[in-house]
């Protein structure tokens, strides 16, 4: 099983002749992702790659049946492209876009809310399931099938703990990039329940950075569920300054339980297995994973 998108998801791209829109469905095709084909307003009835063009995303679930779409729209349309795909249906948005003005993603996360679907990012690398669908940016290759679930508000760190996981020699369920903006869709804790309540699951790496409250609500729901469910922790930005953004728009430390060492103390206590280093995740999986 695997949670979010799979080999039978029937997915659309919004900013499909775009270039980055192009570069990246390209990528997703040859991976094997079952694109059914994607968005660009006013090139309906053409085809790119080799897939249909709709000029809405209605246009695309009435007639391909889509049910999952990913975002390569630019930031100052990206809120509405997100609330259009809720309007048509879609049940899973996965939004790549970066620098999604925050006023813009207050309304289209307000207006999402009695939607049936899921946001995840924006700001993110996407969801991957191994042999099944790459709905993301992430490089493919470095992502085998396995038991060891992946969340995290790092796009690079997702592949490196894949990576490692890998080399351990156990692979991966689902890898969500939750995205790293100081509003998103899906949280950590959302994206660590989904995991520990995957069947297939065996194991979930969580990373996480400064700022925010985040991996506290999912150490929290952790420690509550009495799941049996082995989770590593990662908190990345240790030696940031109080104050200051550092690479994510909500990676700043406001207070001090948004501090590396404070949200440490709380999955600790939660009994979940930190790591200091992200050097040490596929080690720690192993070791938990071998007992």
């Amino acid at each position: 099983m695997s949670v979010l998108v799979n080999k039978n998801s029937k997915i659309i791209v919004q900013g499909f002749t775009g270039s980055e829109g192009s570069f990246h469905a390209e990528q997703m095709i040859d991976y094997g992702t079952n694109i059914v084909g994607g968005v660009t307003p006013g090139k309906g009835g053409t085809t790119h790659l080799g897939k249909p063009v709709f000029n809405t995303v209605s246009d695309a679930v009435e007639k391909a049946g889509a049910d999952t779409t990913i975002i390569f729209v630019p930031p100052a349309f990206a809120a509405d492209a997100i609330m259009e795909a809720a309007d048509a249906g879609i049940k899973v948005i996965i939004t790549i876009t970066e620098g999604i003005p925050v006023s813009d993603m207050i309304k289209a996360s307000d207006y999402i809310k009695d939607k049936d679907c899921r946001l995840i990012g924006p700001n993110c690398p996407g969801v991957i399931t191994p042999g099944e669908a790459k709905v993301g940016i992430m490089p493919g290759f470095v992502f085998k099938k396995g038991i060891v679930g992946i969340v995290s508000k790092s796009g690079t760190l997702t592949y490196e703990a894949a990576d490692q996981v890998v080399k351990e020699g156990y692979g991966i369920t689902t890898a969500i990039g939750i995205g790293g903006d100081p509003i998103i869709g899906t949280t950590t804790k959302d994206a660590v329940e989904m995991l520990v309540n995957d069947p297939e699951t065996e194991c979930v790496v969580m990373i996480g950075e400064i700022g925010g409250q985040l991996e506290a609500e999912a150490a929290k729901w952790y420690k509550e569920s009495g799941s049996k469910k082995p989770v590593i922790g990662f908190i990345a930005g240790e030696t940031a300054p109080a104050g200051r953004t550092m690479g994510h728009a909500g990676a700043i430390v406001g207070g001090s339980e948004d501090t590396a060492q404070a949200k440490k103390a709380i999955l600790k206590d939660s009994g979940i297995h930190v790591v200091d280093s992200p050097a040490e995740i596929g080690k720690k999986v192993a070791e938990v994973l071998s007992k």
